[in-house]
């Protein structure tokens, strides 16, 4: 994976941006320090950690369990100045049209299409369920500044409210890149569908114990 393109197309003029690869193994531990590290930001606020921590995960398990490669890049970076979280999660894998086609239902879907399908709900190839680009989509439109997915010929780009797809270079597997927005207080849960407590999965998970009685 060419590192310097994407530090050059994504992360230009950033201050000191995170660079991580990890696969099946190395993805809790790798997950763990990425979330941390953000936490380490005092500036920014818990609830958009608690629903950033689900979000990041579940994208970061995608490309063990879609991509059909063993490895996968993070690279994250915290604009203390604009208030603003970069994150980019990428594969070389087979990409978001080919997985999904492994589902008969989407056989024949076009590369566009596939895009635009894989953010809503329950859109899978059959090997997940299909919420983690739904959730990280519900982020998007809560704080998100900018959204891009881009896998094979064709980017999918989310910002100012409009989404558009459109053919823009090429990119082998799936490459996953937004700015959040830190200082807004937002509702972790909701993010979810309330599917699941992203709330207490983060505090039970990056926060101490003193820390978190400190909170009631």
């Amino acid at each position: 994976m060419d590192i310097a393109f994407l530090l050059d197309r994504y992360f230009k003029g950033a201050a000191n941006p995170s660079i991580d690869v990890f696969d099946a193994q190395t993805l809790n531990t790798v997950y763990k320090n990425v979330v941390n590290a953000m936490t380490s930001h005092f500036e920014i606020e818990v609830s958009v950690l608690q629903a950033l921590s689900y979000c990041l995960y579940e994208i970061m398990d995608n490309v063990h369990i879609h991509s059909g490669k063993p490895l996968g890049t993070a690279i994250t970076c915290y604009d203390r100045e604009e208030s603003t979280l970069r994150i980019l999660i990428a594969d070389d894998g087979k990409g978001i049209r080919k997985s999904l086609s492994e589902n008969v239902q989407y056989r024949d879907i076009t590369e566009a299409d596939a895009l635009r399908l894989c953010l809503q709900d329950a859109i899978t190839d059959g090997k997940g369920m299909g919420f983690g680009l739904y959730t990280t989509a519900r982020l998007v439109n809560d704080i998100g500044k900018r959204f891009i997915l881009h896998s094979g010929s064709h980017k999918l780009i989310i910002k100012d409210g409009k989404t558009d797809v459109w053919e823009n270079g090429f990119w082998q597997g799936t490459l996953i890149y937004m700015e959040i927005s830190t200082g807004k207080e937002i509702d972790a849960n909701q993010v979810v569908d309330h599917r699941t407590d992203a709330v207490c999965e983060y505090n039970e998970t990056f926060v101490e114990t003193e820390e978190l009685e400190s909170l009631w």
